[in-house]
């Protein structure tokens, strides 16, 4: 099976600094093939047999923080899941250039609809919402970023549960996971 890890925290203020080479191939040394990574913010797509997502996700924080020497949490999510879901992303999520878009990917065991109802209540006057398929698509307009309630997550207990991708990263990561099969 297709997989695509998001990484959470790395490569971020200088803080936590991970190789994109040493990241694809920790992975290919731990056996996983069709290995690739995608920008510096940790993003890797690479097949498994393994179907349990959660065995899978510890097993990939054992192998990470046995090559960097620190803890990193990921979220998992399969190429078909990932398809799905962008399929269903609402019609105002990814196109406006005057407004920020982001997939916000929960890290297991937390779900998507404890995340939101955690975060609390959206301004909708600045901000949408639309979850789908344990993906949480959020786009507020530029000039009113930083009044919505989800820009005030950095920080939280909510935060550490997530780990955000623009439009255009999770777009290409979807096109990047399909282009391999």
């Amino acid at each position: 099976m297709r997989y695509i890890a998001l990484l959470r925290g790395i490569n971020v203020g200088g803080k936590n600094k991970v190789s994109m080479s040493d990241l694809k191939a920790c992975f290919e040394n731990a056996g996983f093939q069709n290995t690739m990574t995608y920008i510096n913010s940790g993003n890797v797509i690479f097949d498994s047999e393994e179907c349990d997502v959660i065995k899978l996700i510890n097993k990939c924080e054992k192998i990470l923080l046995k090559q960097f020497g620190f803890p990193i949490k990921l979220a998992l999510i399969d190429a078909d899941r990932l398809k799905d879901a962008l399929e269903h992303a609402p019609q105002w999520w990814g196109d406006d250039p005057d407004a920020k878009h982001n997939a916000i990917f929960v890290i297991a065991p937390a779900s998507a609809e404890g995340v939101t109802i955690e975060a609390g209540q959206i301004k909708p006057e600045y901000e949408k919402i639309h979850v789908h398929g344990g993906v949480i698509f959020w786009s507020a307009p530029l000039t009113t970023f930083s009044r919505t309630r989800w820009s005030k997550i950095v920080g939280t207990k909510v935060y550490q549960h997530i780990t955000i991708r623009n439009a255009n990263t999770t777009r290409k990561l979807l096109e990047l996971a399909m282009s391999l099969k």
